[in-house]
């Protein structure tokens, strides 16, 4: 969901609205030296709503339930914190010792050296190129400035822009090739070096009869309104 680590460490259980599907972010861990201490975030645009996908929630679920079956467990040695997040006994986590258990299973897991604030730019990337526009991902980071978003997730774009075009691509109607009479191929609209009716195979030529020999009346062929873009006389009588 794109929480810094100290959001993360510091979010409350009465900010997460499962219900919802939203989380607050409010309260940060912050370190001074070694110590710790909580606080607001670093700025206003900073707190804010993040919505939550359902498996996120469900995961979420378990967890709460887990954290109250380890509270009722220890009963009076349970460290009321408050927090979503926590030690075995409920105290607050430490940011580095998360950053030292993030990098211990990136190893055990074969990924290449990886940073615990990389998880925020990969949701960010994957919002994107999963067609999430720019402001949406400025509001999932609660960034400052959509200039701040933009100039840092640049690079995705190209991706992100080729992909709608091939969306954009997959609506757009497309017209039929107009065929006449060919088996394969299509006939040029104006043929100038050769008659169209040599260009059709002997099993698909016209067969033109003349109403005179059928003892019908009519008019004289070839007295039809020449059509001056059909440079073929037989195309032209037969439009």
């Amino acid at each position: 969901v794109g929480l810094r680590r100290g959001e993360a460490c510091g979010q409350r259980r009465s900010d997460t609205y499962l219900d919802a599907a939203t989380l607050e972010v409010a309260n940060q861990i912050v370190q001074y030296g070694w110590e710790t201490g909580q606080a607001s975030p670093k700025t206003t645009s900073s707190e804010g709503l993040v919505a939550l996908d359902r498996d996120t929630v469900l995961v979420l679920r378990q967890h709460l339930a887990d954290q109250d079956t380890a509270r009722g467990r220890l009963g009076s040695d349970w460290v009321e914190s408050g927090l979503l997040f926590t030690q075995p006994d409920g105290s607050p986590l430490h940011p580095a010792d998360v950053t030292a258990r993030f990098q211990e299973l990136a190893r055990l897991a074969g990924l290449p050296p990886i940073r615990l604030h990389d998880l925020r730019h990969g949701a960010a990337t994957l919002a994107l190129a999963a067609g999430a526009d720019m402001k949406t991902v400025q509001n999932m980071l609660r960034h400052s400035s959509i200039t701040v978003t933009a100039d840092t997730y640049t690079t995705v774009l190209p991706e992100v822009a080729l992909a709608a075009a091939e969306a954009t691509a997959k609506i757009i109607p497309r017209t039929a090739t107009r065929r006449l009479g060919l088996v394969s191929g299509t006939l040029p609209t104006t043929v100038d070096s050769q008659k169209a009716e040599d260009l059709l195979p002997e099993n698909t030529k016209p067969q033109v009869t003349i109403l005179s020999d059928l003892g019908g009346e009519g008019a004289p062929s070839g007295t039809r309104t020449p059509n001056p873009l059909v440079k073929s006389q037989l195309l032209c009588q037969l439009s």
